[in-house]
């Protein structure tokens, strides 16, 4: 008699499928890990959609809102100090991931060709790099012999590439066929050419893993602000989010903007700037979740 398919594939797999106590006990995790994550967000949601008589009622936390009150979204958006700095973080995420993406795909594209000029010892370099850094204190000496405290090109210049993604766009270019290169050679195509109409169009998964890769990490950088800029007036989102949400500060009338005049509840304020900082990332990342899988792992092959 013939083993059930079940079965089969489970000896040719080498491993037993779980039973029933094992398969509900790792779902039961699975929700428990889902519910850790989703609760927590449908709350900040909440809160900053509640009215100020709900939420004094809940304590400044809840979990389902009483209504659609938009009040705390108009007030950060107003045009103070929350809409500056929304649009300067907008301009610093947009100007940096474009620089990072291109210089990286650059570099990575002349390391991946055998025989380029300094082939061997820049690579030697990246890899340096990503093995140590150079420090708080040297760096920041570094941004201000060069001019560039208090700009916003302090945000973008010192992070402008990471080895770990030249190294990721590196393994990737060397995947594609050396026979692509010889057959466009053949017709006359320079390497540049050879880069931006063939390189990059085969590249798009990649480059929009790496791409994100950037664009979060200039979203999500606080640090550099704090410690680079003096003037409130560039901070970006992440900064003003860090000094009202996590310091506690109190947000006034003049701070959202001279035409907001009754406040909605601290609370609401704090949740809708948590949720307007985390938007933009949900909103773009499921549009290149499809490349992850393709970009990275494809990118891993070689090193």
């Amino acid at each position: 008699m013939s083993a059930r398919p079940s079965q089969r594939k489970r000896l040719e797999n080498g491993q037993q499928a779980p039973g029933p106590a094992e398969a509900f006990l790792t779902g039961v995790i699975l929700l428990l890990c889902c519910l850790a994550v989703v609760v927590p967000f449908l709350g900040i949601i909440s809160t900053s959609l509640s009215s100020a008589r709900h939420l004094n009622q809940a304590g400044g936390f809840v979990l389902w809102p009483d209504g659609f009150n938009l009040d705390a979204y108009r007030s950060v958006l107003s045009g103070g100090v929350v809409t500056r700095a929304l649009i300067v973080s907008i301009g610093i995420t947009t100007v940096g991931t474009i620089l990072s993406l291109s210089v990286s795909a650059m570099m990575a594209y002349g390391l991946s060709r055998p025989g380029s000029f300094g082939h061997r010892p820049i690579l030697m370099v990246v890899l340096f790099s990503l093995l140590f850094s150079p420090g708080l204190i040297p760096l920041y000496l570094t941004v201000k012999q060069v001019g560039l405290l208090d700009s916003y090109w302090s945000l973008i210049l010192p992070g402008l590439v990471s080895a770990f993604n030249i190294i990721v766009l590196r393994a990737f270019f060397m995947n594609i066929p050396a026979e692509l290169f010889e057959s466009a050679r053949i017709d006359g195509a320079t390497d540049w050419s050879i880069f931006t109409k063939m390189v990059l169009p085969l590249s798009k998964p990649v480059l929009a893993v790496i791409g994100l890769f950037y664009a979060v990490g200039y979203w999500n950088a606080f640090f550099g602000a704090l410690i680079y800029l003096s003037d409130q007036g560039k901070w970006p989102l992440t900064l003003v989010m860090r000094t009202y949400v996590l310091d506690n500060a109190q947000l006034s009338g003049g701070d959202l903007g001279a035409g907001v005049d009754a406040l909605p509840p601290q609370p609401a304020l704090q949740m809708a700037m948590l949720l307007i900082a985390v938007a933009p990332i949900l909103f773009v990342y499921p549009f290149l979740q499809k490349h992850f899988t393709t970009g990275m792992l494809t990118g891993a092959v070689k090193g």
